[in-house]
This record gives C-alpha cells, structure tokens and sequence, in this order.
C-alpha cells in the first residue's frame, strides 16, 4: 500500500532507461561512420564503373543525415496517430535493419565484395532508413521521458537523453577500436589502385572491418526494438485517444494513486488547451529557435564526430582509433559539466562560454595542423574544441528548444527547428572532406585552416548571436516566456 500511495522509483527509472537507449542509438549511429568511412572510401574507390570523389565520400558519410530530416519530419505525424511507443519500436526496426543492410548492402541483389555505383546506392538506402530512426529517436525518446516523468525531475530525466547520445558516439568508438583491433586504416594515397596496393594490415580493413562496425549497431539495436515493447505508453497519449482508465493505471504506479488523479486532471485540462498561429509571439521567437539550431550543427562539431580517427591519422597519429576513444572520454565528462551546473550558472554562460572556448580550439586546428612537432598541441586544440562544445551546444541547445517556445505554439515550432537542426547537420558533414582537402597549389594545407578557421569564425558569431539574442530562461516558468515574447512585440 505505501508503494501504490508513494509510486515506483524503479518503475520510472526503468521504462526511462528504455527510453534512453534510444538516445544511445541516436548517438552510436551517427558516430558509426568515424571508424568506418576509410575503409568504407578505400572499398568504393575500387569501383570500375564510376569515380568515387571526395564529394561522393561526403554525401555517403552524411546520407543517414537525409533520412534523420525525413525521421523527424514524421515523428509529430506518428507520435500522434501511433503514439509514442509504437513510434519508438519503429524507430528501432529501423536502426536494425540499416545496421544489418550497411553491413551486406549486397544481400539478395549484389555480388559480395564487388564495388559498383549501384551498390554505392543501396548502401546509401540503408544509411537513410538509420537516419529515419535516428529523425524519429531523436524527437519522441525525450518526449516519451517528458511525458512520464514527474515534473520535478523532469529535466533532469530528459537531460541524460543528451548524455546516452554521447555514451553512445563513445560506446561505438570503443567498440570500432577492437573491431579495427591489430588492422589498420588505409592510406589516402593508396586508394583507387585496387586491393593488392593497399597495405596488407589495412587490407581486412577494406573488405571486412567496416561491415563489422556498421553491423555492429544491430545488437543495440535489437535490443532497444524488443525492451520497448514492454514499456507503458505515456499517460499523455492514452488520454489523447481517451484511454483515462490506463493513463491512470501508469501514472499510479509512476507517482502513488492519490497524486495520480491529480495529474490526470492537468493532463485532461492541458488536453483542451488552445493553439495559436505560429507568428503569434513575432518573427523573432522562430527566428531564434531555428538559428540556435543552425549554430548548434554550423559549428562543425559533427566534422570531428565523424571524421575523428582520420583527422588524428592525418596529424601522423600511430593510433588514431585509441586517441578518438580518448577524446570520447572527455566528451562524456563534460557533458556531465552541463548537466550539473545548467540551473546554477544559466544557460546563455554556458553557450557563450563554450562558443568561445570551441572558437580558440578552431583556430588553434587551423593555425598548428601539418605543421611538425606541433600535432600534441593540434589534438589538444581539437579535444578543447570538442569539450567546449559538450558543456554548451550539445545539451543547451535541446534544453532551450524545450523551454523557449511558449506552450500553445511549441509543436509546431519544435518541429520547425528540428528540421532545421539536421539540415545544417547534413550540410557540415556532406562538405567537411570537400573542404578539408581543398588545396591552392600542390601540397598545401589550404582546406585545413580554412576549414577550421571557418568554423571558429562561426563560433565567434554564434557567441554574440546568444549574447544579443537569446533569452535566459533560468527559473522562468512558460508563461514568463510568453509574457517576454509578448512584451518583445510591443
């Protein structure tokens, strides 16, 4: 009885943990591709029917990043005709069945092991129906915790969404660093020749190492797929659809039974509350919301997600995996940062804080690399750029999306700079080769500074972006944000 009055701590813990994995394929499939891609460029170089360019390596390393655009355009669509749950297991249907077609692209259609643009395109519909999982996960995983959460941790509950994303971009470094094991990636210089000119240790690389780390995600993957189905759907949803009996029956064991009715009630009255026009607070509120998304992906922060292990090989690193694990280490450790200190310190300090730190590891990149006997201080510019944007962009960012909108216009205005957010993602990922390997005349290292100079320029801007523009909403409750949106149009 004293459990059914208090409700289940574990009970919550629990299904949120499901929840959370979703957060962690978010992050294990879009960081997947950092071990991968050499191999992945080394095997398609051979093709003998097309020309595998830096511009067609860039697109295939960013073209789950179409499918998250697509993923969370529909998750609103599906979130609310299907509901959270059924949503979410779709999500993890998606992220095994990319897992284990990136892994064979061939299956059923192709020869294995023969490079051919073809093949090139149904790798690349694979990576798309990931993203897809990775658009839907995205979006529902923190609603789903939102929705059974208890108001008072909820934030907290939704921020370590934000830290299983990082645990899983730092599991999948890990897990890519013993498949590679005693191989190694191959040469730049050695691809195109075909197989016998590459180096016998990167030669299993080539043909097998980048299935593996694909495949890899499958297990996660099924996993989620399966442990979803045995959590509630939110109360939320169920009295949506008008199912008060059930909605009552999770929220009691989440909260003990005489709050629970209480909170039926809110829900039941949040139910029937009005909608308003998009612009109804003015152009500025959308503005802002959408550009802290542009700034969050603008940065180039996914650069060095998924180019990690081939920006540290080409500082002439022995082992570019182990230092990649490293630097995964540090992000996890700094976005513990954020989430401790996100109510003491506020929210603009940290974005502003942490542009400007990302900002002097940018420029730090772009100054030192290729330059000999200055790579120790090229990998710490790299993981104090890295480190910054954990503290800051990575979770803030999620967190004021959350609160920034006011209530009657948060749908349609998430969703807006959601998309948004992956647009500009899949625009700094499909150009970072492109650039980095710009050269003006033979053998310079033009791409590199201007790649990095580029994106510390942008850190710059975002910092006076968040200084002018966004407002601090620590400790404001909705209404105070519409009242401050309201009072900006007069």
């Amino acid at each position: 009885m004293s459990q059914n009055q208090e409700g289940s701590k574990s009970y919550l813990f629990s299904i949120v943990l499901v929840a959370v994995l979703g957060g962690l394929l978010f992050g294990y499939d879009t960081a997947v591709i950092s071990g991968a891609e050499k191999g992945l460029q080394a095997f398609f170089s051979n093709a003998s029917d097309f020309s595998y360019t830096d511009s067609w390596h860039g697109f295939t390393s960013a073209s789950a990043l179409i499918g998250c655009i697509i993923g969370s355009a529909l998750s609103g669509f599906l979130a609310t005709r299907l509901g959270r749950k059924r949503s979410l297991i779709i999500a993890g249907l998606l992220f095994f069945i990319s897992a284990l077609g990136s892994m064979e692209p061939e299956f059923l259609f192709f020869k294995h092991g023969e490079p051919k643009f073809s093949l090139l395109i149904m790798f690349n519909i694979y990576r798309v129906i990931g993203g897809m999982g990775v658009g839907l996960a995205s979006a529902i995983c923190p609603m789903y915790i939102g929705e059974v959460a208890p108001s008072n941790i909820r934030g907290m509950l939704v921020s370590w969404n934000q830290f299983a994303i990082i645990f899983g971009q730092l599991v999948v470094y890990f897990v890519n660093f013993f498949i590679l094991g005693e191989h190694i990636q191959p040469l730049v210089e050695e691809m195109g020749k075909g197989l016998a000119a590459i180096t016998p240790a990167a030669q299993w690389t080539v043909t097998t190492g980048w299935r593996y780390m694909f495949g890899s995600e499958a297990v996660p993957a099924g996993l989620f797929a399966l442990l979803i189905c045995f959590v509630p759907e939110t109360p939320r949803y169920l009295v949506s659809i008008g199912q008060d009996e059930r909605a009552l029956g999770v929220l009691s064991k989440i909260n003990g039974s005489s709050k629970a009715k209480q909170i039926l009630q809110n829900i039941k009255e949040t139910m029937t509350e009005k909608t308003e026009r998009l612009m109804t607070y003015g152009a500025l509120c959308i503005f802002v919301g959408i550009m802290l998304s542009v700034f969050q992906q603008a940065v180039g922060i996914n650069a060095v997600l998924y180019y990690a292990p081939r920006i540290f090989g080409d500082m002439g690193m022995e082992n570019p995996m182990m230092v990649t694990v490293f630097m995964g280490v540090i992000n996890i450790l700094f976005t513990l940062v954020a989430i401790f200190t996100v109510e003491k310190w506020g929210r603009k300090p940290l974005l502003i804080c942490g542009s400007l730190g990302m900002a002097l590891g940018a420029f730090g990149v772009a100054i030192t690399f290729g330059h000999a006997g200055l790579e120790m201080v090229t990998a710490l510019s790299i993981m104090v750029y890295s480190a910054s944007f954990m503290f800051s962009w990575g979770p803030i960012t999620w967190v004021l999306i959350a609160e920034i909108f006011p209530n009657t216009i948060r749908g349609a205005a998430v969703a807006i700079a959601v998309a948004f957010q992956w647009i500009f993602n899949f625009i700094v990922s499909s150009t970072f080769v492109p650039m980095f390997n710009m050269h003006l005349s033979e053998g310079d290292d033009f791409g590199h500074w201007f790649t990095y100079g580029l994106y510390g320029i942008i850190c710059i801007i975002a910092a006076i972006f968040v200084w002018r523009l966004v407002p601090e909403t620590k400790g404001k409750t909705l209404e105070d944000m519409s009242k401050l949106w309201k009072s900006k149009l007069k």
